[in-house]
Order: C-alpha cells, then sequence, then structure tokens
C-alpha cells in the first residue's frame, strides 16, 4: 500500500514555510530600517537625496519581500487545510482471486497412490535414478 507521506514530512512544504517566513522578515527588516532612518533623517533636516531616493528603492524591495513571504505563507496554510480536508483514499481490499483459484484446485487433486518408503528404500531410489556412477556408489553405501 503506498501512501504519500504525510504534510509534515514533506521537505518541500517546509522549505515553502521556512523560505517564506524568511523573506517576510527580510522585508519587514528593510522596511523598518529604510523608512525608520529616513524618517529620522527628514525630520531632523539632514538627508541627503541619496537618503531620500535610494531609501525609496530600498523600502519598495521590502515591501515586496513582505508581500512574497505572505504569499508565501498563505499558500502554505492552503496547502496544509486542503491536505487535512482531502484523507487519502482508503484502498478497498480486494482477495486474490487468483490465489484462491491455485488453493481450490491444490484442495482437489487426488494424493498420489505410492506406498510410503523408509529411509534406507529412499536413498536406494536415489541412487538407481542418477546417471552418475560415483553418486551411485556414495548413496548405496
Amino acid at each position: 500500500m503506498t501512501m504519500s507521506p504525510r504534510l509534515t514530512r514533506s521537505v518541500p512544504f517546509w522549505l515553502l514555510v521556512a523560505g517564506s517566513a524568511g523573506t517576510l522578515a527580510g522585508g519587514v527588516y528593510l522596511l523598518i530600517d529604510r523608512l525608520g532612518g529616513m524618517d529620522a533623517r527628514l525630520t531632523d533636516g539632514t538627508a541627503t537625496t541619496n537618503d531620500v531616493y535610494v531609501g525609496q528603492m530600498w523600502a519598495v524591495l521590502g515591501a515586496v519581500l513582505v508581500g512574497v513571504g505572505a504569499i508565501g505563507l498563505a499558500l502554505a496554510l492552503t496547502l496544509g487545510a486542503l491536505r487535512s480536508l482531502l484523507q487519502p483514499r482508503s484502498e478497498a481490499v480486494t482477495p486474490d482471486v487468483a490465489h484462491r483459484e491455485d488453493e481450490e484446485l491444490r484442495a482437489e487433486e487426488p494424493l498420489p497412490d505410492a506406498p510410503v518408503r523408509d529411509g534406507a528404500d529412499a536413498q536406494d531410489i536415489v541412487a538407481e535414478e542418477s546417471d552418475d556412477p560415483s553418486e551411485r556408489a556414495t548413496l548405496t553405501r
């Protein structure tokens, strides 16, 4: 019976969760750092054009990373919810018909009416059936 592994044991799922959380955290850091620094410099009046214009680009990049991280976490949450709703189909256990027919045939076969022989007679029979004379000599001793 082959079942797909649980979602909690799926490496791609955990890579999605970890990557999304890392991207979200990196985006939040960029937003807070760049916008906070730009706000402080603009309030003090010490902001340069580099702080204002390049800081905006870093803030936009941070916002994009936050969005991508949030989408990834939402996708992981959706995947987890769908996996819990969709239970794996249980395979119906069907008896092996061919195996059952073989058992029925074996039960109906008549047993041969051969006489039961003791150990010495069985060795003599094997020795007589062998084509190699050296085996005949060792088996009949």
